[in-house]
């Protein structure tokens, strides 16, 4: 897709990152319409607790979108408990292939502690080879900045939101409030 086709990808960066037997997912707070920012505090980054197994979840894209996609992988972890990898495989399905939500326009980057995944409309349910994950127009900034400090002492929380930091200096679309999520393995 290209940006045209996509005008909610600009919009956000969320970072997924798992070390030392946690996973931190933090999203930053701009919502931007075009070229103005709308709101500087918004919450891309939520924990869902379907049957009391606890998942994270960040978005970036259209909010309303991304809400329908979080709905739908609740419903998924539902029928599928303590199961994330194959509840993202069968949103991931049902994405591709039902018509409706063919049009959403978002990305999740999701974790129950174990996994860290992103999921995308083109059907594709990827888990990071480098244990860092990130999307957004910032996604880039982001996941290089992370992964440039794995190696560190750092935990996987100054990790992501050192990274961060570092992507709202350079993306106009990212900003410095942040949203962080952390769940253990």
């Amino acid at each position: 897709m290209s940006q045209g086709d996509f005008p909610g990808w600009h919009g956000t960066t969320i970072i997924g990152v798992k070390k030392n037997g946690k996973v931190v997912i933090a999203g930053d707070g701009q919502v931007s319409l075009g070229q103005t920012v709308i709101k500087g505090t918004a919450r891309k980054v939520r924990r869902l607790s379907p049957g009391g197994f606890d998942v994270i979840a960040g978005f970036a894209g259209s909010t309303a979108d991304a809400f329908t996609l979080l709905e739908r992988l609740e419903a998924k972890l539902e029928a599928t408990p303590g199961q994330l990898p194959r509840a993202a495989v069968e949103l991931a399905k049902d994405w591709r292939t039902d018509k409706y939500l063919q049009k959403l326009e978002a990305m999740l980057i999701v974790t129950d502690g174990t996994h860290l995944m992103v999921i995308t409309g083109a059907g594709d349910v990827l888990e990071p080879e480098h244990n860092v994950a990130a999307i957004g127009s910032g996604g880039n900034y982001a996941l290089a900045a992370a992964r440039g400090m794995m190696d560190t002492k750092k935990g996987a929380d100054t990790i992501a939101r050192d990274a961060m930091a570092i992507a709202a200096d350079i993306c106009v679309y990212t900003n410095g409030n942040l949203t962080v999520e952390e769940i253990s393995e």
